[in-house]
């Protein structure tokens, strides 16, 4: 039996003030109390990668490892003929998309156990990579999801003699697993991210949300991506975001605002760094209140060099990229980029110092 709940210390019943649970829902209730809305909303995308076989070696005297897909052309014993080329995987259909019917099953077991479903398809990787993607949810609801969602993909995998896995950079030279995180806040039933005049939907409070991601972000990357492996992913070519800026269409941004949400109820952005190593009720926590802050703050992105910029800036001149921030590019500098900035994460003792 496993089971989510709320850990309590043994002697006297208080709280755990380190519960990652209770540190997302002190985040919460700090957005409710200073009046600025009263619901944060989430939509984590689900990437990870199927595999037939997964083996490897660590001894005094060898380090191996071999990563076998039947979805990939090096794998010729297959023997059926469809394979999905490097890159090329996106929205595949069968026969190239041989994993159709274990997402099935997958989504089967989560809409069993109360988790709805938005959709599930063939990701940009060739051999074997999925996503599985909820509608918008709480904060509470959606970071409970998170774990029982990560289970149930492993289990079925392993029940139907695969091996799945959330890592973020599991294969050199593949697009890698991430998490992204759509987000927006209601207060009285009413989306405060939408503002039909504005270029992008996006009203101010949602622009100074963004200001608040953006400027935070390299210390974010110490909860969103905590793991060596992360920065493996966060890499240029191949739609990974490694850019500190905002915008509609480009994929290396760090936050995407998607073009196809127009719903006054579902207008909202994409923070796209974060991948499935993180602790989503930590993650969730510390974007939400980075956003606080910016909103806090007033931190206008447009007005801090934050964009919006539409075009690919792989095109841009070295001197045209300078004015682009990037992400920090491992594990080590995303600590140190913590340590220098966590006021905004101990604001109301949401987190603590330790």
């Amino acid at each position: 039996l496993s089971f989510i709940s709320n850990i309590l210390e043994a002697d006297t019943k208080v709280k755990f003030f380190r519960d990652p649970r209770e540190i997302a829902r002190r985040a919460e209730n700090l957005l409710t109390s200073s009046g600025i809305a009263d619901q944060s909303i989430w939509g984590p995308e689900f990437e990870f990668y199927i595999f037939d076989k997964v083996v490897f070696d660590n001894g005094t005297n060898v380090a191996a490892y071999r990563v076998d897909s039947e979805e990939s052309d090096a794998k010729a014993s297959a023997g059926h003929g469809f394979f999905n080329p490097t890159h090329g995987g996106y929205h595949t259909i069968p026969p190239r998309d041989q994993l159709f019917d274990l997402r099935s099953k997958m989504v089967e077991i989560l809409q069993q156990i109360g988790i709805p479903v938005k959709y599930h398809h063939h990701e940009v990787g060739g051999p074997g990579q999925c996503e599985i993607e909820t509608p918008l949810l709480t904060i509470m609801v959606s970071a409970d999801a998170s774990m029982m969602i990560k289970y149930v993909v492993r289990m079925v995998a392993y029940l139907n003699n695969k091996t799945a896995t959330f890592l973020p950079k599991p294969l050199f030279g593949e697009a890698g697993n991430g998490m992204h995180f759509h987000q927006l806040l209601f207060k009285n039933g009413k989306n405060l991210f939408f503002d039909a005049q504005n270029k992008y939907l996006l009203s101010q409070t949602a622009l100074f949300y963004i200001g608040g991601l953006l400027t935070h972000a390299p210390a974010l990357l110490a909860l969103t991506n905590p793991s060596t492996n992360s920065y493996r992913r966060l890499v240029p070519g191949f739609e990974a975001p490694v850019n500190i800026f905002f915008s509609s269409g480009n994929r290396s941004a760090a936050i995407r605002v998607p073009k196809y949400a127009t719903n006054p109820d579902q207008v909202r952005f994409e923070y796209r760094p974060p991948d499935a190593t993180c602790n989503p009720y930590l993650a969730m926590a510390a974007m939400l209140m980075a956003g606080i802050d910016g909103i806090n703050r007033k931190i206008d992105p447009t007005k801090a060099g934050f964009g919006p910029f539409d075009d690919d800036v792989f095109t841009w001149t070295l001197e045209e990229r300078k004015k682009i921030s990037n992400l920090p590019t491992s594990l080590d500098e995303a600590l140190r980029a913590l340590e220098n900035d966590h006021d905004f994460l101990i604001s109301g003792d949401v987190f603590s110092e330790e």
